[in-house]
């Protein structure tokens, strides 16, 4: 059956996405930095791992950003082939939303030219990922994202015969050349297969699982965990001091590509792994 949903509906979620995004980070994220001060047998990593627990606590609590760099504004929506906009453009919706939450929640405004560097003023344009999927709803998922690790993101399109183990060395060793720019534990998406851009859009949609959820193939999950235990004896550590703690997780996402072509896509999340989502 056909729904309409108004612009003024999805504006104001919008809105409060931007906003409990950059305040509140997840309890699964919590979760894992606690589980690491456990496990870390760095003493500096253990410090670190618990600043960034009160950090979380002091954002949640008197409801400021997790951090000073509040992200260009990431918009992933699934959209059901039964609903009707109404009221306006959807796009221009969606802008509005990152422009009030943006001003309202005093959330610093990071987008600007490329060319001229001057600043937008509002966070705007937002960068809009659609995806029509069946039913009458609408999902909303607001991801932030900081410049120091998607800096640290890349793109490579490998020879097939690079394989899986081709594929494990590109991320592993993306990490290690990081260091500390992206402001670790990290968590690392990866996306192979697809195009070239598809490979980076599959990587950016990998960082919307949460901590520990593995991806429903077993074979994809024993990747995962694989590149996570090599990721993580590098020993670079919670913020580059040293330390067991590098990653938090690795989400892997495939899909069939031509072939003659391996694309491969990490994208890197820093500690302040922010998503907020939202049914209309």
């Amino acid at each position: 059956m056909m729904r309409e949903i108004s612009t003024k509906e999805i504006i104001k979620v919008v809105r409060n996405l931007c906003i409990d995004a950059n305040y509140n980070l997840g309890d699964d994220v919590l979760y894992a930095f606690n589980q690491a001060v456990e496990k870390e047998d760095s003493g500096t990593g253990r410090e670190v791992l618990r600043e960034l627990v009160e950090n979380a606590r002091i954002a949640r609590e008197e409801k400021v950003p997790l951090c000073q760099d509040c992200g260009l504004a990431v918009v992933f929506i699934e959209i059901g082939q039964d609903v009707h906009i109404t009221g306006g453009d959807l796009r221009e919706a969606i802008n509005e939303g990152v422009r009030q939450g943006y001003t309202e929640g005093y959330l610093r405004k990071s987008a600007c030219n490329p060319i001229t560097r001057k600043n937008t003023g509002d966070n705007t344009p937002a960068i809009l990922h659609l995806q029509i999927v069946p039913g009458n709803k609408m999902k909303i998922i607001f991801a932030p994202k900081g410049g120091g690790s998607e800096n640290m993101s890349r793109v490579d399109m490998l020879t097939p015969a690079a394989g899986i183990e081709g594929i494990k060395d590109f991320v592993v060793k993306r990490v290690k050349d990081s260091g500390s720019n992206p402001c670790p534990p990290t968590i690392i998406g990866i996306g192979v297969g697809g195009t070239f851009e598809r490979s980076a859009i599959l990587a950016k949609k990998a960082l919307l699982r949460s901590i520990g959820d593995r991806n429903p193939d077993p074979e994809l999950a024993k990747i995962e965990e694989e590149i996570l235990a090599r990721i993580n004896k590098l020993g670079i550590g919670p913020m580059g001091y040293g330390g067991d703690t590098t990653s938090l997780d690795v989400f892997l996402e495939i899909e069939p590509c031509h072939i003659a072509s391996l694309p491969v896509a990490v994208n890197m999340q820093c500690h302040a792994a922010r998503h907020k989502e939202a049914v209309i």
